[in-house]
Protein backbone atom coordinates (compact mmCIF):
# COMPACT_ATOMS: atom_id res chain seq x y z
CA UNK A 1 0.00 0.00 0.00
CA UNK A 2 1.07 3.61 -1.07
CA UNK A 3 1.32 6.20 1.67
CA UNK A 4 -1.53 8.91 0.82
CA UNK A 5 -2.76 12.04 2.52
CA UNK A 6 -4.24 11.75 5.34
CA UNK A 7 -2.67 8.45 6.96
CA UNK A 8 -0.16 8.51 9.84
CA UNK A 9 3.50 7.17 8.93
CA UNK A 10 4.10 4.34 10.47
CA UNK A 11 6.90 3.38 12.94
CA UNK A 12 10.55 3.83 11.68
CA UNK A 13 13.59 3.37 12.53
CA UNK A 14 16.57 5.24 10.08
CA UNK A 15 19.86 6.01 10.89
CA UNK A 16 22.79 9.23 10.65
CA UNK A 17 26.15 8.91 11.71
CA UNK A 18 26.36 11.55 15.27
CA UNK A 19 29.58 12.30 16.99
CA UNK A 20 29.80 8.54 18.04
CA UNK A 21 29.16 7.18 14.75
CA UNK A 22 26.19 5.72 13.69
CA UNK A 23 23.11 6.35 15.27
CA UNK A 24 19.20 5.20 15.13
CA UNK A 25 16.88 8.22 14.67
CA UNK A 26 13.16 7.24 15.74
CA UNK A 27 11.21 8.97 12.72
CA UNK A 28 8.19 9.26 15.53
CA UNK A 29 9.95 11.45 17.53
CA UNK A 30 10.99 13.69 15.24
CA UNK A 31 7.50 14.49 13.84
CA UNK A 32 5.93 14.56 17.15
CA UNK A 33 4.29 17.95 17.50
CA UNK A 34 6.41 19.17 14.55
CA UNK A 35 5.66 20.15 11.04
CA UNK A 36 8.24 18.44 9.29
CA UNK A 37 8.77 18.16 5.16
CA UNK A 38 10.77 15.11 3.70
CA UNK A 39 11.81 14.28 0.43
CA UNK A 40 13.95 11.15 -1.03
CA UNK A 41 15.70 10.44 -3.00
CA UNK A 42 16.56 6.97 -5.59
CA UNK A 43 20.66 7.72 -4.34
CA UNK A 44 22.71 10.11 -2.85
CA UNK A 45 25.41 11.04 -5.93
CA UNK A 46 22.84 9.97 -8.13
CA UNK A 47 22.73 13.35 -11.09
CA UNK A 48 18.98 14.41 -10.47
CA UNK A 49 19.34 13.72 -6.78
CA UNK A 50 22.61 15.78 -6.60
CA UNK A 51 22.13 18.61 -8.83
CA UNK A 52 18.62 19.22 -8.81
CA UNK A 53 16.54 17.80 -5.75
CA UNK A 54 19.17 18.36 -2.87
CA UNK A 55 19.78 21.96 -4.00
CA UNK A 56 16.09 23.10 -4.63
CA UNK A 57 14.98 21.91 -0.80
CA UNK A 58 18.33 24.03 -0.16
CA UNK A 59 17.32 27.27 -1.85
CA UNK A 60 13.71 27.11 -0.56
CA UNK A 61 14.43 26.22 3.14
CA UNK A 62 14.00 29.59 4.62
CA UNK A 63 10.94 29.92 3.01
CA UNK A 64 9.56 26.84 4.27
CA UNK A 65 10.47 27.69 7.67
CA UNK A 66 8.50 31.07 7.12
CA UNK A 67 5.51 28.33 6.48
CA UNK A 68 6.16 27.07 10.23
CA UNK A 69 8.33 23.84 9.17
CA UNK A 70 10.33 22.91 11.98
CA UNK A 71 12.64 20.58 9.60
CA UNK A 72 13.81 19.35 6.58
CA UNK A 73 14.77 15.78 6.62
CA UNK A 74 16.14 14.02 3.00
CA UNK A 75 16.12 10.05 3.23
CA UNK A 76 17.45 7.64 0.97
CA UNK A 77 18.26 3.92 1.14
CA UNK A 78 21.73 4.16 1.63
CA UNK A 79 24.50 3.59 4.61
CA UNK A 80 24.66 6.55 7.26
CA UNK A 81 27.99 6.80 5.93
CA UNK A 82 27.11 7.63 2.41
CA UNK A 83 24.68 9.96 3.87
CA UNK A 84 26.81 12.20 6.04
CA UNK A 85 29.18 12.73 3.33
CA UNK A 86 26.31 13.90 0.81
CA UNK A 87 25.18 15.70 3.08
CA UNK A 88 28.66 17.69 3.34
CA UNK A 89 29.41 17.53 -0.19
CA UNK A 90 25.87 19.34 -1.35
CA UNK A 91 26.04 21.40 1.70
CA UNK A 92 23.11 20.14 2.34
CA UNK A 93 24.38 19.51 6.53
CA UNK A 94 25.05 23.53 6.60
CA UNK A 95 21.57 24.56 5.34
CA UNK A 96 20.08 22.33 8.23
CA UNK A 97 18.82 19.36 6.33
CA UNK A 98 18.96 16.30 8.18
CA UNK A 99 20.45 13.69 6.07
CA UNK A 100 18.80 10.49 6.88
CA UNK A 101 19.53 6.65 6.07
CA UNK A 102 17.22 4.27 5.32
CA UNK A 103 19.47 1.53 5.22
CA UNK A 104 17.36 -1.78 4.84
CA UNK A 105 14.87 0.13 2.82
CA UNK A 106 12.48 -0.91 5.51
CA UNK A 107 10.75 2.32 5.65
CA UNK A 108 10.66 3.06 2.19
CA UNK A 109 8.87 -0.27 1.65
CA UNK A 110 6.41 0.42 4.75
CA UNK A 111 4.96 3.51 2.82
CA UNK A 112 5.21 1.63 -0.50
CA UNK A 113 7.72 4.01 -2.28
CA UNK A 114 10.29 1.12 -2.95
CA UNK A 115 11.49 1.07 -6.55
CA UNK A 116 13.78 -0.63 -8.71
CA UNK A 117 15.79 0.34 -11.27
CA UNK A 118 18.61 -2.38 -12.65
CA UNK A 119 19.56 -0.37 -15.75
CA UNK A 120 20.74 1.99 -13.48
CA UNK A 121 22.26 -0.59 -10.64
CA UNK A 122 19.69 1.04 -8.03
CA UNK A 123 17.80 -1.81 -6.28
CA UNK A 124 15.17 -1.51 -3.31
CA UNK A 125 15.57 2.25 -3.83
CA UNK A 126 13.30 5.30 -2.88
CA UNK A 127 10.71 6.68 -5.47
CA UNK A 128 11.38 10.59 -5.66
CA UNK A 129 8.96 12.06 -3.34
CA UNK A 130 8.51 15.14 -1.00
CA UNK A 131 5.85 15.32 1.46
CA UNK A 132 5.16 17.76 4.01
CA UNK A 133 3.59 15.73 7.67
CA UNK A 134 2.34 17.64 10.81
CA UNK A 135 2.31 15.59 14.08
CA UNK A 136 3.46 12.40 12.07
CA UNK A 137 0.30 12.79 9.61
CA UNK A 138 0.75 13.19 6.28
CA UNK A 139 -0.71 16.54 4.68
CA UNK A 140 0.87 16.70 1.38
CA UNK A 141 2.40 14.17 -1.17
CA UNK A 142 3.89 14.83 -4.01
CA UNK A 143 5.90 11.89 -5.45
CA UNK A 144 7.29 11.75 -9.14
CA UNK A 145 6.27 9.73 -11.85
CA UNK A 146 9.84 9.02 -12.71
CA UNK A 147 12.73 8.94 -10.63
CA UNK A 148 14.67 10.68 -13.07
CA UNK A 149 12.34 13.98 -12.54
CA UNK A 150 12.42 16.39 -9.91
CA UNK A 151 9.48 18.95 -10.52
CA UNK A 152 6.71 18.65 -8.05
CA UNK A 153 9.00 16.60 -5.48
CA UNK A 154 12.05 19.78 -5.50
CA UNK A 155 11.60 22.46 -3.00
CA UNK A 156 9.58 24.99 -5.02
CA UNK A 157 7.16 22.16 -6.08
CA UNK A 158 6.24 21.63 -2.50
CA UNK A 159 6.16 25.05 -1.11
CA UNK A 160 3.65 25.60 -4.23
CA UNK A 161 1.18 22.82 -2.88
CA UNK A 162 1.67 24.42 0.14
CA UNK A 163 0.25 27.52 -1.39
Amino acid sequence: MTVKIGDRLPEATLMQIGDNGPEAVTLADKLKNRKVVIFAVPGAYTPTCHSAHVPSFIRTGGKLAEKGVDEIICVAVNDPFVMKAWGEATGASKAGITMLSDPDCSFTEAIGMRIDAPPAGLLARSARYAMLVEDGKVKLLNAEESPGACEISAGEGLLASMG
